[in-house]
């Protein structure tokens, strides 16, 4: 059984990132997605709903990890982000492992990991490649501007806490930029293309 290759995938907010996965996902190409991970393991039944219950009782409602009430818990204890990314970090480990066995078992030449946090977290050292969407900053205030309930001020605070895209651009392998649709589908068909042929090599 041969593992695909894997290809992380990232990029600012407002950058196109959602759509480009979507769009490989399209072509055939199977996806991790890490926000959609961590729902999973959050869930009722989900793998880290005991051990964060452990850590923070008063995140649990329902079987499952309240999301708005860990954020609450994080807020009242300085260590408390370190204590839950000790918990979290490995169960979103296994989940990729268990991912990637199967596109393994699927004989998939190539699997896409979305992360939005990808070089922030170290987590592009794990890949094989990694790309980097990104469109003229205009372009992105105008996307995020368009969001229902984001303001000027929200905006501002999100880029504070995002790795700059200029920095995000030079350590990719591979950069698309989502002027519109058509070209970004067309990138990112080539690009698959690519990918595959020197995996095939």
């Amino acid at each position: 059984m041969r593992r695909p290759l894997l290809l992380g995938l990232t990029g600012s907010i407002g950058m196109g990132k959602s759509t480009t996965a979507a769009m490989f996902a399209a072509a055939g190409v199977p996806v991790w997605d890490a926000d959609a991970a961590v729902h999973r393991i959050y869930g009722p039944g989900g793998a880290a709903v005991a051990p964060v219950g452990a850590a923070f009782p008063e995140a649990i409602e329902d079987g499952a990890v309240s999301r708005e009430r860990l954020r609450a818990a994080l807020g009242r204890d300085g260590q408390a982000l370190a204590r839950l990314e000790r918990i979290v970090h490995p169960l979103l480990a296994d989940d990729r492992a268990a991912f990637i066995a199967d596109c393994a078992r699927s004989g998939a030449p190539l699997a896409v990991f979305d992360v939005p946090l990808l070089f922030e977290t170290g987590l592009d050292t794990q890949m094989d490649a990694t790309l980097v969407v990104t469109a003229a900053p205009e372009v992105q205030r105008a996307r995020v501007l368009e969001r229902p309930g984001m303001t000027e001020a929200q905006f501002e605070t999100l880029l504070a806490r995002q790795m700059p895209d200029a920095e995000k651009r030079a350590r990719a392998d591979h950069v698309i930029e989502t002027r519109d649709l058509d070209q970004t589908r067309a990138a990112v068909q080539a690009l698959i293309r690519r990918l595959q042929g020197d995996r095939d090599a």
